[in-house]
């Protein structure tokens, strides 16, 4: 039984209990094995991962145990064994013989995680830390005798702008808490906080003699200046930092080189911390100028890994709608690709998209794998040859239909995109189509098991996902294309891919939605002033104002390299690419949705966008859901949405 549909203008704040009916394609994604990080130990003889059980009953959880299993044979064994409490595990590290695996856990101090040691042989793990607040990314010193990790001590909630925003109430006072680097002794678990009290540190890499941090850090707010942040260095015996590059756009994944003469990064145009793309850079580590090493490169590097013997980069990149694994050749800058698919693969560990975990012979790697038609699984061996481990989620099969790369031009560039068929799908038929549009605006649909594309088209539509200019996957010049420019070719590049699909596919243009979420729902805000082709509409955390917007977020900062200006100093930019402008355009039947803790598309977009509509008589719904960020965490919000964006789609385009 679906939700009972109301199609009159309404608000409602959704109460933090309220469970929708259930669904079918909703029940697969909870009963899936999600694994969260692996983590290949460097003499290559165990790997360990972090794996979150089925939530079948659909509780808010963060619980999360680690499994470490032998390469050479035998049945994985979880580290804090298998009678004990849940508890939240992660940040896995391997000591550098192989010997200790290094984790966060709050499996002793509820609530508070600390850092733990897991002899690889067996043997109960013990906390070496005492710390307090938030922890994470811990990683070992070359040398074997030193782990640092990233500690904000004035708070153990999750750090990032997709976390849910504190309520406020009297005076207004901005407070900033910094994440800074700890030193952890291995064999004491002695900790020392070495990185300044005015600086947040997002990422970092140890130099391969033990005596340097390559990190890369703001001062201020973590949450809004990472779009300002430099790479430095600092003297682990002295606190001594050195600056070594100011750069010109975003810059992620700083890895320093087996000899220990360079620094390597990510540096490219980029709209969220933690979603990498751009091109490899090189940067001396005594001081000196950058080099860009993959100018006009046609994809979008996204993580990095010096290999020790060849003193070649392997990277993995975003590319034409999947992604894929490659080497470079520091010298020339010639790259070889030594695997690539349609698929997603990553680690987990740090939050680094696209990574793999390798043992030290720069070989044998460690890797969770997921496409549409495959769940998630943990897979071993040489890059592109790689064999299951787990075989965890074998019994489940999708629920939707099969999905195809769709490609074609539109102003002079190349677009791809995706579409997935619909469940059962029959060629003598005609479907509705829903267009979903995906965040960013720099990221990438690519494949993967579950969410809202794929739980439509397994409700039976059509679902069509583009990857339009600013989007990663096609050069950092593609990835540029709509600077200052938000709302024009980007939709363009929709819509022509739109046009393409309907004259190859039988889907039944009177019967078209448009959907998305962040980026995405403000694209499907903008693109119903734009054009009366869509009967539907489900826009999530969008943005109807840009000048509101830009006194609204808690994340300012990411908007000047994409306006060129700030909403004060350039209006004429932001009011061109602004929604509410324009809204009197609007017919489409529009539903929205947003958290009321929202830091990244604070609520108040979704109201102005939804008070217009109701101004105007377009029939429009507004869902405000209680205690959530960008992110939802709640599984009770996560499947009434979902409910809520069916039921929508069903009512109109049925």
């Amino acid at each position: 039984m679906k939700i009972q549909r109301s199609l009159a203008a309404s608000a409602a704040v959704i109460p933090a209990l309220l469970i929708a009916s259930p669904k079918e394609t909703l029940d697969l994604i909870y009963a899936t094995q999600q694994f969260n990080e692996v983590a290949m130990a460097p003499d290559g003889r165990h790997v360990a991962w972090a794996e979150a059980r089925p939530n079948l009953d659909r509780t808010p959880s963060a619980n999360a145990s680690i499994y470490l299993c032998d390469i050479a044979g035998g049945a994985p064994r979880r580290i804090s064994g298998e009678d004990a409490a849940l508890c939240d595990e992660h940040g896995l590290s391997w000591s550098p013989d192989g010997r200790q695996l290094a984790f966060l856990s709050d499996r002793q101090l509820k609530q508070q995680p600390q850092l733990y040691l897991a002899p690889a042989a067996g043997g109960a793990p013990r906390m070496l830390t005492n710390l307090s607040g938030f922890l994470a990314s811990p990683r070992w010193s070359p040398d074997g005798r030193t782990i640092a990790l990233l500690n904000i001590a004035e708070t153990r909630d999750a750090a990032g702008p997709v976390e849910a925003a504190a309520h406020e109430s009297g005076e207004v006072a901005e407070h900033i808490a910094e994440a800074r680097l700890v030193l952890v002794d291995a064999a004491t678990g002695a900790a020392r906080t070495i990185s300044p009290p005015d600086i947040y540190v997002y990422e970092y890499d140890w130099s391969p003699d033990s005596r340097q941090i390559a990190f890369i850090s703001a001062p201020g707010s973590g949450d809004s200046n990472w779009w300002l942040a430099r790479l430095s260095a600092i003297e682990t015996m002295t606190g001594t930092v050195h600056e070594l590059y100011r750069p010109r756009a975003q810059i992620a994944v700083p890895r320093w080189s087996p000899d220990g003469r360079q620094i390597a990064f990510i540096q490219g145009l980029m709209s969220d911390a933690g979603s990498t793309g751009g091109d490899i850079w090189t940067v001396p580590s005594s001081g000196g100028p950058a080099r860009n090493l993959t100018p006009g490169r046609m994809s979008s590097p996204s993580w990095l890994h010096w290999q020790p013997e060849s003193g070649r980069l392997l990277f993995s990149e975003f590319a034409n709608g999947g992604c894929s694994v490659g080497e470079l050749d520091t010298a020339d800058g010639r790259a070889t690709t030594l695997w690539q698919g349609y698929e997603r693969i990553d680690t987990g560990n740090g939050g680094e998209e696209l990574s793999l975990s390798l043992a030290a012979d720069g070989k044998t790697t460690a890797l969770v794998r997921r496409s549409f038609l495959q769940p998630p699984e943990v897979f071993l061996g040489p890059i592109g040859r790689w064999r299951p481990l787990t075989r965890a989620n074998g019994n489940l099969k999708p629920l939707w239909g099969r999905a195809e790369s769709v490609q074609w031009t539109s102003d002079g560039f190349h677009v791809q995109g995706w579409l997935i068929y619909p469940r059962d799908f029959d060629p003598l038929k005609r479907y509705p189509l829903v267009v979903h549009i995906h965040g960013g605006p720099a990221g990438q649909a690519t494949p993967g098991w579950g969410g809202m594309a794929s739980s439509l088209a397994a409700e039976g539509y059509f679902v069509f996902e583009p990857n339009p200019r600013g989007s990663y996957g096609q050069g950092e010049a593609f990835t540029a294309a709509n600077v200052r420019d938000f709302g024009y070719g980007d939709l363009r590049d929709i819509l022509n891919g739109l046009e393409h699909v309907l004259g190859a596919y039988p889907v039944d243009a009177r019967r078209l939605g448009v959907c998305g979420w962040s980026y995405g729902g403000y694209m499907t805000m903008w693109a119903l002033t734009q054009t009366g082709r869509f009967r539907a509409a489900m826009a999530g955390a969008g943005i109807a104002n840009w000048q509101s917007y830009y006194g609204q977020n808690m994340i300012d900062q990411w908007m000047i390299p994409y306006f060129g200006a700030s909403a004060y100093d350039d209006p004429s930019v932001y009011a061109r690419s602004s929604p509410i402008n324009f809204i009197k355009r609007v017919s489409t039947p529009t539903l929205i949705m947003v958290g009321d803790s929202d830091k990244e598309c604070p609520a108040p977009q979704s109201y102005e966008y939804w008070h217009a509509l109701r101004a105007l008589g377009v029939e429009t719904k507004l869902v405000v859901y209680e205690n959530e960020g960008h992110g939802f965490r709640n599984p009770a919000h996560i499947e009434d949405s979902l409910v809520r964006t069916v039921d929508w789609f069903d009512a109109h385009l049925r």
